[in-house]
């Protein structure tokens, strides 16, 4: 029996299940987050670009994904995997959703999934149509397991097995990688000189390995770093500086052109989502 240590927490209207995975496993995700709505209500969310592969691993209900632009309207997945995007999209949900999401590193998508992450760049995938027959092994292991402990042991076990085989990313992608995600002002020419590639190798061979051009890359990383300045409480213009825009015309426009919002209507429905999971923490 696993005693691995599981924490628990009451979202509002939904639980939410955590634990830490393996060791060897935390520089390509954080945290093992399981999932589960006691109230099945049907939702609509907003789905935004992040800095991370999201994995959604179903034990409920299907989801309806749609993606602007891309010709994907209500498409129905299970259990899939989302790759690094640059716009927004919305998924549909008829409630009482359960499962597991993993939040993955773009290069550590690259080496557990073992494919070109160009190749889910802008899509979702089917998990079983990346992963094969073993995807569906997995799904079922998981929801025959007795505890959420359990199934997080599951999940060590099969993504350290993915680990070993995997592919390892270009030493001069990972270093352009930290770069990007530590200096919101370093631009493609600053990372080629320092990796010592031309500019177009380096766009290539980073959008095949992190799903994205280095370019692109960057304006996902701002747009995240301003969205968790605005909801922890910095003002408009406070935010654009800190977080390299222009000025907060520039910052305005990139958050309509990657949310699809306005920062006013994309802050303020996080916010009331923050409060309302607030008023339902047990005291």
């Amino acid at each position: 029996m696993s005693d691995r240590p599981v924490q628990f927490s009451d979202r509002g209207g939904w639980w939410l299940a955590q634990a830490r995975p393996h060791p060897a496993l935390r520089p390509f995700l954080r945290s093992y987050d399981g999932y589960w709505e006691t109230v099945a209500v049907p939702t609509r969310m907003r789905t935004l670009p992040t800095r991370t592969t999201v994995v959604i691993i179903n034990l409920g209900p299907p989801l309806y994904l749609e993606v602007p632009d891309s010709g994907v309207r209500n498409r129905e997945y299970g259990s899939f995997v989302a790759g690094m995007h640059d716009g927004h999209g919305m998924y549909v949900s008829p409630g009482g959703q359960r499962g597991i999401q993993l939040d993955v590193t773009p290069l550590g998508a690259y080496t557990l999934f073992g494919v070109p992450m160009a190749r889910l760049t802008n899509a979702a995938v089917d998990l079983p149509d990346l992963l094969g027959r073993g995807a569906h092994a997995l799904v079922e292991r998981l929801a025959a397991a007795a505890s959420w402990s359990e199934r997080f042991d599951v999940l060590d076990g099969f993504l350290l097995r993915r680990l070993e085989g995997g592919p390892v990313p270009d030493p001069e992608v990972t270093r352009a990688w930290r770069l990007l995600n530590g200096d919101l002002t370093v631009t493609v020419a600053d990372i080629a000189a320092d990796v010592g590639w031309s500019r177009k190798h380096l766009t290539h061979r980073f959008r095949e390995q992190a799903g994205l051009p280095p370019k692109v890359m960057a304006r996902v990383l701002r747009f995240q770093r301003a969205v968790e300045q605005l909801t922890g409480g910095a003002g408009f213009a406070e935010a654009a500086f800190a977080c390299g825009y222009y000025d907060q015309a520039h910052l305005n426009r990139e958050f309509r052109a990657l949310s699809g919002c306005t920062p006013t209507e994309l802050i303020g429905g996080q916010l009331e989502q923050q409060r309302v999971s607030t008023l339902a923490e047990p005291a």
